[in-house]
Order: C-alpha cells, then sequence, then structure tokens
C-alpha cells in the first residue's frame, strides 16, 4: 500500500509531454506537428485519464484507511535553512486530485470540437495541458513554498488561457486585469509566507500548524503580528477564488474560449483559493478575528455575485457571476467552521458549474454561425430564445445543470448548499436570512438564463423557407466589402430557386436581384448554411452540437444527479451513505454530527426549497408566459431588453436594475479612484523627478560649468602669473586680517 503513495509524484507530471511535445514540435517540425494536431487532443485525455486512475485509486485507498501520507525530500540546505520538497496526500488531497482530473477529462474531450476550427488548436491543447499538470501539483504540495511555486504557475497559465484570442483588444485587457488582480492576492501570499516562516522557522504544514499552535496557546507571539500574517495568507485566497473586493477579473476572463471558463473559472483554478483556506483550515481557526473575516467576505460576495448576475446580458458573465456568488458560500461555510459543507458544496458545485458552461458554449456554437463569430453576440442572450427544438439534448442538460444550482432535490447542489444554510443559520441568524435570501436570487437569475435561452421565441428571425420551418438568421452587416465576381457567382448558386430574404432593422434585399450589391463575407458565410431537399430549403443552424460535445455533457449530467449521494448527511443504519463524514476529519467541525433525523432534515429543507421555488415562480413571471404575451409592458421590456434606457415604473426596481447591469459600479469605482489616481500620483512623481530632482542636478552642473569655464582663461600655464596671483591674495588676506 505503501509502495503506490511513493509514486504519486507522478500525477502533476503526466499532462507535461503533451505539452513539451507540442512545443518542441511547432519550433523544429511546425509543418508535421500541424498536420497531425488532432491527435495532441488524443494524448492530451489519455495521459490526464492515467492520472485520474491513480488519483482513483489513491481515493478508495484514502476512504478505506483514511490516513496521512507525506514523502519528503531535501532539495537545498544551508547552515539551518533546508528547504524541502515533497507531496501530501490526505481526504481534500484526494477530493481536489479527483476533481481535477475528472473535469478536466470532459473539458478537454468537449474541446477537442469546439475548438477545432480554429488557428490557435496546437497552443490551446498545450496550455491546457500545462495548466493541469499546475494544478495537480499544487494540489499535492507538502508545504507553502511549494504552493505558492505551482500558485504562480497556475496563474500565468490563466492568464494564456483568457488572453488566448489575444488579438481581440479586449480579450488582451481581461488577460492583463486578471493577472494584475491576482499580483495584489500573490504579494499579499507570498508576505504571508514569510512572516509565518519568521514566526515558526517551518514551511511545512505539520510542523508549522503545531508551532503556531504552541505559540497561540503560550502567548508567545504577538497576536496583531499573527493576525496581519494570517490575513495576508487570506489575502490570496481572496483574489484567486474571486472574492469580494477583488473579484472584478473573473467576469471579464469570460473573453477566452468557453472550455476554459468551464475548467478554470468554475471547477480548478478557481477553486484554488477555497482550497488554500481548507488547508491552512487549522491555522485560521485559532485567530477568531480571520475566521470572522472569511465568513463576511463569504456573506458579502455571494450576496454581491447574486445581485451582479440580475440583469447581464452574456450569458458566460451570467455564469462567472453565479460562479462567484458559489464560492462565496464556500467560504462562509469556511468561515463559520462548516468545513465538511464547504468542501461537499465545492464538489457538486464544480461538477453543475462545468456542466452549465459547456452548455453554454453549445449555445454559443450553434448562434455564431447564424448572428456572426462575434462574442458580443453570440452570446447575447437577448439575441436567442426558442432553442429548445433546435438543441434538445443541451437543453435537457442545462435544465438539469440549472435546477442543481437552485438547489431543487435531489440533484448534487440541493444537499451541499442546503447544508451550508442550515450551518449558516446556527451561527448567526442574519448570515442565514442573507444566505438563504441569496438562494432566492440563484433560482431567479439562472431560471432566467434558462427562459430566455430555450424558451419563448426567437429574438432574431429567419423566415420561413417554403412552409417547412422558423429558424434564426442574424443579419450583421448586409452592406460591406465589394466582393469578387466568382463569390458572387457561388453565392447566387448556393441558393438557386430559392426565395430568400434576409432582413435587418427595415432593410431587405434579393438574391435574385439585378443589382450588384456589396455583401459582407459573413452574410455570405450566413447564405452558405442552406441546404436543399428535393425542391425545399431550410437552415442548417442553428443545430444540435456534435457527438464529441455532448457526451461531455452526458457524463457532467451524470455527475450532478449523483454525486451529492456521497454527502447524504445520514451516517446510520441503514442509509449509510454519508462517505464524507468517514472521509474528511478537519480540526474542528463546530456544526456537523454524524447522524441526522429525516424528520428534521426535511423540516429544514423545506425552507430552502420553498425559497428557490419562489424565485424560479418570479423569473416566469418576467421571462416565461407573462413575456410571450404581454410584450409591451414596460416592466417587462426594462428586465428583457437588457442594456435599453428605459424607466421603470418602480424607481426601486430600476435601482436594482442599474445596479446589477452596472456591476455595483466596482469597475467604475477602481477606474476612477484607483486606475487614474494611479495615474496622475505617477504622471506627478514623473514631473517631480525630471523638474525638480533633474532640475537641481542639472543646475548644479551648469554651474561647474560655467565656473570651468571662467576659470579655464585664469590660468595661461606661466608659473610667473601663478605666483602673482598667489602673492596678491595673500596680501588681501593679510590686510583684511589686520584691520579686524
Amino acid at each position: 500500500m505503501e509502495h503506490i503513495y511513493q509514486y504519486i509524484w507522478i500525477i502533476p507530471l503526466l499532462p507535461l509531454p503533451v505539452t513539451m511535445s507540442i512545443g518542441f514540435g511547432l519550433l523544429f517540425v511546425p509543418t508535421t506537428t500541424k498536420n497531425i494536431r488532432r491527435i495532441w487532443a488524443f494524448y492530451s485525455v489519455l495521459f490526464l485519464s492515467i492520472a485520474m486512475i491513480f488519483s482513483a485509486n489513491l481515493s478508495i485507498q484514502q476512504i478505506n484507511g483514511s490516513f496521512i501520507y507525506e514523502y519528503i525530500w531535501s532539495w537545498t540546505i544551508n547552515n539551518d535553512f533546508s528547504l524541502e520538497f515533497g507531496y501530501l496526500i490526505d481526504p481534500l488531497t484526494s477530493i481536489m486530485l479527483i476533481l481535477i482530473t475528472t473535469v478536466g477529462i470532459t473539458v478537454l474531450i468537449y474541446s477537442d470540437n469546439y475548438m477545432s476550427h480554429d488557428q490557435g488548436y496546437l497552443r490551446f491543447f498545450a496550455y491546457m495541458s500545462f495548466f493541469n499538470a499546475s494544478m495537480l501539483g499544487l494540489v499535492i504540495s507538502s508545504n507553502l513554498i511549494q504552493i505558492y511555486i505551482f500558485w504562480e504557475l497556475v496563474g500565468m497559465c490563466s492568464y494564456l488561457l483568457i488572453g488566448f484570442w489575444f488579438t481581440r483588444p479586449i480579450a488582451a485587457s481581461a488577460c492583463q486585469k486578471a493577472f494584475v488582480t491576482n499580483r495584489v492576492g500573490d504579494f499579499g501570499l507570498l508576505l504571508g509566507i514569510l512572516g509565518f516562516y519568521w514566526m515558526t522557522g517551518s514551511l511545512e504544514f505539520r510542523d508549522l500548524f503545531e508551532t503556531f499552535n504552541r505559540l497561540i496557546h503560550n502567548n508567545e507571539v504577538n497576536s496583531l503580528f499573527a493576525t496581519l500574517c494570517a490575513f495576508l495568507l487570506f489575502l490570496g485566497a481572496v483574489a484567486k477564488s474571486a472574492q469580494f473586493p477583488l473579484h472584478v477579473w473573473l467576469p471579464d476572463a469570460m473573453e477566452g474560449p468557453t472550455p476554459i471558463s468551464a475548467l478554470i473559472h468554475a471547477a480548478t483554478m478557481v477553486a484554488a483559493g477555497i482550497f488554500l483556506v481548507a488547508r491552512l483550515f487549522p491555522l485560521f481557526t485559532v485567530i477568531p478575528y480571520i475566521m470572522n473575516l472569511i465568513s463576511l467576505i463569504g456573506l458579502i460576495t455571494l450576496l454581491l455575485g447574486a445581485t451582479f448576475a440580475l440583469a447581464q446580458r452574456d450569458i458566460k458573465r451570467t455564469l462567472a457571476y453565479s460562479t462567484m456568488s458559489q464560492l462565496g458560500y464556500i467560504m462562509l461555510a469556511l468561515g463559520i467552521g462548516s468545513y465538511r459543507a464547504a468542501l461537499f458544496h465545492l464538489i457538486t458545485h464544480a461538477y453543475s458549474k462545468a456542466l452549465l458552461f459547456l452548455g453554454s458554449g453549445s449555445i454559443i456554437h450553434s448562434m455564431e454561425p447564424i448572428v456572426g463569430y462575434s462574442p458580443d453576440k453570440s452570446q447575447n442572450m437577448a439575441l436567442m430564445g426558442g432553442l429548445t427544438k433546435y438543441v434538445p439534448i443541451t437543453k435537457i442538460t442545462f435544465f438539469l445543470g440549472t435546477l442543481s444550482l437552485c438547489g431543487i432535490p435531489p440533484l448534487a447542489c440541493f444537499w451541499s448548499k442546503d447544508e451550508i444554510l442550515n450551518d449558516s443559520w446556527l451561527y448567526s441568524p442574519i448570515f442565514a436570512i442573507i444566505a438563504f435570501f441569496t438562494a432566492g436570487l440563484t433560482a431567479f437569475y439562472m431560471f432566467r438564463i434558462y427562459l430566455l435561452t430555450f424558451e419563448g421565441y426567437l429574438h432574431v428571425h429567419l423566415k420561413n423557407y417554403s412552409g417547412i420551418q422558423s429558424s434564426s438568421l442574424y443579419s450583421i452587416s448586409l452592406w460591406g466589402k465589394e466582393t469578387t465576381e466568382l463569390v458572387k457567382r457561388n453565392l447566387l448558386l448556393s441558393v438557386t430557386n430559392s426565395n430568400v430574404s434576409v432582413t435587418n432593422s427595415n432593410e431587405s434585399f434579393s438574391v435574385f436581384s439585378k443589382n450588384i450589391y456589396k455583401f459582407d463575407e459573413n452574410v455570405i458565410n450566413q447564405m452558405q448554411y442552406f441546404i436543399t431537399f428535393g425542391k425545399k430549403y431550410t437552415s442548417v443552424y442553428p443545430h444540435e452540437s456534435d457527438n464529441t460535445m455532448i457526451f461531455p455533457l452526458l457524463v457532467l449530467v451524470l455527475f450532478t444527479l449523483f454525486v451529492g449521494l456521497i454527502g447524504i448527511p445520514f451516517g446510520e443504519g441503514v442509509m449509510n451513505l454519508d462517505l464524507l463524514s468517514k472521509w474528511l476529519a478537519p480540526p474542528e467541525n463546530f456544526f456537523h454530527t454524524d447522524a441526522h433525523d429525516w424528520y428534521e432534515f426535511i423540516i429544514n429543507a423545506i425552507y430552502s426549497v420553498s425559497i428557490a421555488y419562489f424565485g424560479i415562480s418570479v423569473a416566469f413571471l418576467f421571462y416565461g408566459s407573462v413575456y410571450s404575451s404581454f410584450q409591451n409592458l414596460d416592466l417587462i421590456n426594462s428586465f428583457v431588453k437588457m442594456g435599453s434606457k428605459r424607466i421603470l415604473l418602480d424607481p426601486v426596481v430600476n435601482v436594482i436594475y442599474n445596479w446589477s447591469y452596472n456591476r455595483g459600479y466596482m469597475d467604475l469605482f477602481y477606474t476612477k479612484v484607483l486606475t487614474r489616481s494611479i495615474r496622475e500620483l505617477a504622471q506627478f512623481i514623473s514631473f517631480f523627478d525630471r523638474y525638480i530632482i533633474d532640475g537641481i542636478i542639472n543646475s548644479i552642473g551648469i554651474y561647474n560649468f560655467f565656473i570651468g569655464e571662467w576659470f579655464k582663461y585664469i590660468g595661461g600655464g606661466r608659473i610667473s602669473s601663478y605666483l602673482f596671483l598667489y602673492l596678491s591674495y595673500v596680501s588681501i588676506f593679510l590686510l583684511i586680517f589686520l584691520s579686524l
């Protein structure tokens, strides 16, 4: 058994061969590497699958044995300082390994089709494999300095993946924003690591916890300094897990490809901050102020994330704010000491949110040929609607993920979120009321996404061709660059004998017109998506995604349906299902007990489920049948026509809508107060340095220059003249001295 544990270090190394092979291949044999590019996706999945098998075997051993294994070797030794590297295997590590590998495999399979037509296909898989390796190395780290190294590697991969389409200015700005925001947290994390090393003399977790607890117990360390160092450690988690106030990078990170959003910003990278707090839980629990701060930050984050998601029009940004809110729930649970519930929700949320993000990618994939290859349009829920009959499998999987995130039993997130809500009530009724209220908001904005996307009618219209079906076509621009005669001829041939009409506002054109139009290339691409069946013509898009994109959705649906069974809080009798309680043994767990009564559990669950159903009902009121029937209601239009300048009938609702749509004005605050202030300060310092500091130095130089110029004419090189001047100066000095 111990023999197996000795080779766990192989797990983070398994994805690296793909990254290295792609890199060397593109450097030395680029043509061959590009020609066999689809093979690298297979190897990415293969190596990560091997890592998953190792992780699953490790988890089984952990469940059966429930012991901790640590393997350490010295990297450098200098006098009293010894830097050691190694790996630590415990239930927390096992949970994260399973989470990273399973979600990673589904995302890689999905990405093979999603990115197949992208020029950066090879670069994408190189980045993804390197990210997986970095994240796996992070979770098995045995000390703080090793965590910090992999922490920075994860951040670097995130920077590269968010800015994957770096030729788009908005994507380049988004990756820079994520990088700079995370640098704030990373700098705090580094200072915190140095502070704890100064206090305890160790970076290894076991020695660090034992020494620090002894120092606190014996009052041998300054409590203010210890609290400050713990806060700095927590600051790293705040930035990485998008907690208030360093959450502003997460929605902009959606500028990367959708698989990246699913892997990094739903299941893995944002979970790194949660993992750090959970790993350092024994350290934080002995500092009450830090625990209170963690719970407060989590509470603020979950509420802000939910309110920001209410009126967003970009489907991925809405899901990003949902991620922010759910991570706030997990941080709240850690802050109130509900360690088990926090990790339970980390598991259930990761699978459900990965399912939702990949589902949104399937939607975007079907919308892009219709509205053009523009994220502003293909991700805009205002241009969707009525997609149920075109993407039925995506619709079902997205619906189940939505129900899970809303906390509807018996899906996965219900069990974990309900436990957090109950524990928060035991901790503080005020915290519980806010958490319950946010649960209702979650149900509202999640069903808002679902209804705007799949139900109702198509928000962009494609006229019914030959009575076959109604489809959707959004014309970007009918008047663009002049095309060649050959392209025009091909366009006309592709729709011969059809009566196609494309609308854009109040303008229309007919393919059979004798006038020569300057077609935009996107319109030509759209026309080529019409296919013939005899003499009848219909639109290919929108349509269901390919099997390689559907298969990961179905796998994640299974996790969403059944992963909650591992944490059903009943540990006695026939229903011996609570594996997490047997597996997880945190230093302190203030709320969870080994057994629960069914009656008590059902009574507690009624409140959370009722609030969720209330939020769903309100969503149906605004975006369901009422929206379809009463299109002219000001209140409805103000919420549906996102970004409009209509004045709501209710000023309170108007304030809420503006607050949500403008993301709480926090980006504006950072831009005006922080960014501009720093720039103005930098400009002032530059002016002071250039004209004051440099001015003084340059003035001294100019003064010496003129003095030297004057003196060079005095010295003629004749000794007699020097003696005469010398005697003259001495005589004048003596006369002055004698006169005084």
